[in-house]
C-alpha cells in the first residue's frame, strides 16, 4: 500500500537542530495538519522531505511506497511523487504558466518519449475547468505580478495537472484573505482523493475550517506533542499554544 513514512526524523540548519526526532504517517486519502507556533520546525519539516539544499537531515528516515527519499535528488523525488506547495511561491519572469507545465510534465516522460500538445492542452483546459479558474490565467508569466491567492492557486493548479502521490503544503493561507481562502481552499477540496495524501502545514485554524484535515497535530519545539482529530485545532483556537507548552513542561 502506498504511503509516505516520516520516521525519527532529525534536521539541522546553519548547524542548528530544528526538527528533533518526527515520526509520522501519510496514507493516500489522507489529509494530517500540523500546526504550532512560528519557529517550531513546520516549514523546516516540508522543505527537508522535498530536498532543499539548506537543511541537513542528520538522522532517521524518509520513505515513499518503501523507496528512501533521501537517497533522491529533488527532482527524482518530484517524479517520484511527491509535490511541495511554497509559503511564498516564486516568481519566474518571462515564462507562462502554459509551457512551464508543459516543461514539468515532459520532465516526467521517459527519455526520448515526446509529451503530446493537443493532449496536454486537453488535459490542461480540464483541469482548469474543474478548479474554476479562466483559461487566460496560462498566458500570464508564472507568478510576475499575482496576488497571494493567484500565487497559490497557480500551485494548486501545478498540483492538479502533476498528479502527486502526496503532497506538501506549506502554510496555503500565508498572505490570503477570506475571500482568497476559500477559493484556494475550494481548489484543494476539488482535489482530494483516495489517491492523494495530504500534510497541511499551518498556523491558524481557520484553514480547517474549509479544508478539514483527517488528523491534526501539534509542532512544538521540533517534536509532535499532541495529535488528534479536528477538534484538537477548535481547541488550539481557544486555548493558544500556551498550554501546549505548559503541558510539556509538567509532563
Amino acid at each position: 500500500m502506498s504511503q509516505l513514512e516520516i520516521k525519527a526524523l532529525h534536521v539541522n540548519l546553519a548547524e542548528r537542530e530544528i526538527v528533533k526526532g518526527i515520526t509520522l504517517t501519510v496514507k493516500p486519502g489522507e489529509v494530517h495538519a500540523i500546526m504550532g507556533p512560528n519557529g517550531t520546525g513546520k516549514s523546516t519539516l516540508a522543505k527537508a522531505i522535498a530536498g532543499h539544499p539548506d537543511y541537513t537531515i542528520t538522522s532517521g528516515e524518509v520513505l515513499l511506497d518503501g523507496r528512501s527519499l533521501l537517497e533522491m535528488e529533488p527532482d527524482e523525488r518530484a517524479r517520484a511523487g511527491l509535490f511541495l506547495a511554497f509559503q511564498y511561491p516564486n516568481e519566474v519572469p518571462g515564462v507562462t504558466i502554459a509551457n512551464f507545465l508543459r516543461a514539468a510534465m515532459q520532465a516526467r516522460l521517459a527519455e526520448g518519449e515526446e509529451l503530446d500538445a493537443t493532449g496536454y492542452y486537453k488535459q490542461l483546459y480540464a483541469k482548469m475547468d474543474s478548479l474554476k479558474i479562466d483559461h487566460k490565467f496560462t498566458s500570464r508569466s508564472v507568478n510576475t505580478g499575482f496576488s497571494g491567492g493567484e500565487k497559490k492557486r497557480c500551485e494548486i493548479l501545478q498540483m492538479a495537472m502533476l498528479a502527486p502521490k502526496f503532497a506538501l503544503m506549506d502554510e496555503t493561507d500565508s498572505g490570503l484573505d477570506i475571500d482568497a481562502l476559500r477559493i484556494v481552499s475550494d481548489g484543494v477540496n476539488t482535489l482530494r482523493s483516495s489517491t492523494l495524501g495530504i500534510l497541511l502545514i499551518t498556523h491558524y485554524q481557520r484553514l480547517l475550517n474549509y479544508i478539514v484535515p483527517d488528523f491534526v497535530h501539534v509542532m512544538y519545539d521540533g517534536r509532535i506533542v499532541r495529535s488528534g482529530d479536528k477538534d484538537l485545532a477548535l481547541e488550539l483556537e481557544a486555548k493558544g499554544y500556551s498550554w501546549v507548552k505548559k503541558e510539556i513542561v509538567h509532563a
